[in-house]
This record gives structure tokens, sequence and C-alpha cells, in this order.
């Protein structure tokens, strides 16, 4: 039978089983089953090469940031005040049809911010490009997600974004697993897991595993074994911003409901807010920026190399030169991620926000 017809009668199933007790072990076998032959259906559709072309969107700069929302709720109006860029604007929906990139400079970083059409109920299956908009969304460092006071509901989005593969806000479950030859599953935790291991095996088995050896070192849900074991998912932060609240009464609702949010409640029309989205979005990504110390010289403030939080002296490097590593001696820093100014360190060292490094490389 033809891979999308399987999924189609496993999606229809999935619709009419009520969840009970008694049928809990076979809706999660069936959730199992779908995510395998969908990962099965994106392998063939890349192998015949009808992959949705990204061409116009090519990444720039140190961060790309998707905004994605349902139509008309002043995306482009907001991508214009950002960036200074030109999106055509409109009070009427789907006035925006293409991907519009542009640059938003803060901080010292370049940030590709961009303009994508509304999302709508269908996407993920491809109505209203909706494909398209996705893989670009979860190739993007930030999903910036944008509603506004008359349209508050970001069920539709999430759900599409869900289907798409795209895991808003949550890390990669910290799982290993090892194919092996024989000896039938083994699975070994370091926490107590709230999922019992016959469920976990029964999901193994429907995607093809007969042995294997698990180690999962957090505690896990079955949606995130699925997760795991499907190989293509993307896990990207967001942020949450309310437009048009220049024209609310009252927002106390809207705070409550998105309260586990944390939304940036802005004007685009009159440009309340925008400073905090932009700290918020910069913060989010864990963007940092270091700044070069040379051996004689003042130290460049206006353009920091950026790097993400976490980064070492090795990324500095690496991002400097590509011999800069195998030439290194030591570096010296000046910040926050040292006891005392021009402390001496070595490859491993990670840096923080603002530090500045002067490197000594072997000539």
């Amino acid at each position: 039978m033809d891979i999308e017809k399987r999924i189609k009668e496993i999606e229809d199933e999935l619709k009419i089983t009520k969840y009970n007790k008694s049928t809990e072990k076979h809706i999660l076998k069936l959730k199992a089953r779908l995510t395998f032959l969908k990962k099965e259906l994106e392998e063939k559709r890349r192998t015949e090469k009808k992959r949705i072309s990204r061409e116009g969107v090519k990444k720039q700069g140190d961060a790309r940031v998707s905004i994605i929302g349902p139509p008309s709720v002043g995306k482009s109006r907001l991508f214009n005040l950002l960036t200074n860029a030109k999106s055509e604007v409109g009070d009427y929906a789907f006035t925006t049809l293409d991907i519009k990139p542009g640059i938003l400079k803060y901080r010292g970083a370049e940030i590709q911010m961009l303009d994508m059409p509304g999302l709508i109920e269908g996407a993920a299956r491809g109505r209203g490009n909706g494909r398209e908009i996705l893989s670009v969304a979860r190739d993007s460092d930030l999903i910036l997600f944008m509603i506004d006071v008359f349209n508050p509901s970001l069920d539709v989005i999430m759900k599409e974004l869900y289907e798409f593969g795209i895991r808003v806000n949550k890390k990669k479950p910290n799982i290993s697993l090892k194919r092996t030859d024989r000896g039938g599953i083994h699975i070994a935790s370091t926490v107590p897991l709230s999922v019992s291991e016959d469920v976990l095996r029964d999901i193994l088995y429907e995607f093809g595993y007969r042995n294997a050896e698990v180690l999962i070192k957090e505690n896990i849900t079955e949606e995130d074994f699925i997760d795991f074991l499907a190989g293509n998912r993307a896990y990207v932060p967001a942020v949450l911003a309310i437009n048009k609240i220049d024209l609310a009464d009252d927002l106390t609702s809207l705070k409550k409901q998105y309260a586990d949010w944390e939304p940036v409640f802005i004007s685009a029309e009159t440009g309340y807010g925008i400073e905090e989205l932009k700290e918020r979005m910069f913060d989010k990504m864990g963007l940092i920026r270091v700044y070069l110390k040379p051996k004689s010289g003042k130290i460049d403030y206006e353009e920091p190399l950026i790097l993400r939080r976490g980064d070492t002296i090795e990324d500095v490097c690496r991002h400097i030169h590509k011999d800069f590593v195998r030439k290194f001696r030591y570096a010296m820093v000046w910040g926050r991620s040292v006891k005392f100014p021009g402390q001496r360190v070595g490859l491993e060292h990670v840096v923080e926000d603002e530090d500045v490094v002067r490197l000594i490389i072997r000539k």
C-alpha cells in the first residue's frame, strides 16, 4: 500500500479511537507507527528530489529569526520596524506571499529576520505554501511567534509546527541508543522513569528495533521517546509577541492565558515594547559578545565576535582563523568568566557576554 494512504488510514483511526485505559497502548502504537511512516515518506521525497525549494532564503548574519503568526496580525509592519526594510503592509490577510529577509542590527550582532506568510491550518500538509514556511522555520535559531489582541490564538500554529516535527522551547531528549546483533532490547536509566519499559519496548518494535541497548538520562514521556527515534525533529527556541496593545482596553486575560510564555506586549504601530523584544530575542538565542584585544591598539567595541552561550576560547579561535587552534598557546581574558583581569586560560575556557580576549599564538 502507498505510504501516504497508510498514513491517512492511521490518522483516521486515531481520530475515531477514544482515549481510555483500554485503548491507551493501542493509540501509542499507532502514534509510533505514524511517526515511522512519516519519516519514511520524508526520506522518499528527499530521494526523489521533491523537497521544498529554499532558494532565496540563504542564511546570513549571526543568527536567523522567523516571524510566524496567523495572517494580518502585523508581521510585516514589525519586520519593517526591526530591519528598516520595506515589506508590503496591509490590513487584510495574505499580504505577504513570499518570504522576505532583512537584517536587524542589535548589540553588534547582525540578525537575519524573515517576514513569513501567514500560517494557516493545513500548513504542514502544504496548504498556503506551508511546507516552505515550516522548512525555513525549522532551520531558524529562533521563532518569533506573533499574534494580536484581536486574534490571540496560537493553537493552529502550534499544531502545524508539531505535525511538521518542530518542537518549540524544548531540548532534545537525553537518550542514547545502540543497535546490537543479538540479546533483545535492554533499557537502562539514570533517573526514575514515569513511562514503563514495556511501553518503550513496544515503541522500539514499531520502529523496527529487535536488539538494542538504550540509556535514558532524564525522565521522558512516550512522545519524547517517539521524537528521539524519529531522529528528524527540530528543537527551536521561541519568543511570543502580542501586537496591537495600543488598541486594547484590558490585557489581564491575555497575561493569564500566556503566563508560561512571558510574552512581550508590543505595538508595531507606535513602537512600544520593541526594545524589550529585541533584548528578549537576543537572550533567548543565547547570543553573547566577545571583544578582541589586539597586542597594540584599541579594543573594537563596535564589532564584537558573536558567539553562543557555552562557547569556549576554541570557538573564538575558529571564528577568527582555522589555523589559530593549531597555533594556540594561551589566551588572556578580562571579564565575568575569569577570577581576575588578564587571567591566562586554555582552549576549553568558557567565555561570557562582554568578555575581552587576547589570543597568544605561535608564529
